[in-house]
């Protein structure tokens, strides 16, 4: 025997409506889930619009086939260390004669001297935000601020050293978006 989840009679397994409120017998947990997966999924077209952005979003040009796949065997891990800070060293030092260190070695500065602009920015964004919020209980307020701007900011350029970082060690020499034409070194 089941018992109906609104007024609390006792009703039979097979039963599908309550004899007593006419509630609909069944979870309501069971009920909902394939209601709310199927609204989920209700709209493909919003899911591939999405998927499309992202594929634009890294469609950067892949000049992976002008490098000897010997030299981006052996560098491919030395090579992922461009993407984080000042450690695009790293290849340079280590591997002054492979075009493929070099090329992430270049996406790498790139992005350092990005995220060092991006650290101004910040900075001077924190100055003004203090400059105009004096007064003591708002610096909190200027702190939030400047702490959810921060973030803001700095998601892209972790994104980008993501990305560096997987075509690093998959062994593609793919630019990165929208910094990846820069060159700076030959």
């Amino acid at each position: 025997m089941a018992q109906c989840r609104k007024c609390g009679t006792q009703v039979a397994d097979n039963v599908k409506f309550c004899p007593s409120c006419g509630a609909q017998m069944g979870t309501p947990v069971q009920q909902q889930r394939p209601q709310q997966q199927q609204q989920q999924y209700q709209n493909p077209q919003q899911q591939q619009n999405m998927q499309q952005r992202m594929q634009n979003f890294n469609n950067t040009s892949d000049s992976t086939n002008q490098f000897d796949q010997a030299d981006i065997e052996q560098n491919k891990m030395l090579s992922l260390f461009a993407y984080i800070g000042i450690l695009f060293l790293i290849p340079l030092l280590a591997a002054p004669n492979s075009r493929y260190a070099r090329f992430h070695a270049n996406q790498g500065i790139v992005l350092f001297i990005a995220q060092i602009v991006i650290s101004i920015g910040l900075g001077i964004i924190g100055m003004i935000l203090g400059a105009i919020l004096v007064a003591a209980w708002l610096f909190a307020l200027a702190g939030i601020v400047s702490t959810i701007i921060g973030l803001l900011m700095w998601i892209p350029s972790l994104v980008l050293s993501i990305l560096g970082i997987v075509n690093a060690v998959g062994g593609k020499a793919k630019d990165l978006p929208l910094i990846g034409k820069i060159r700076i070194l030959k």
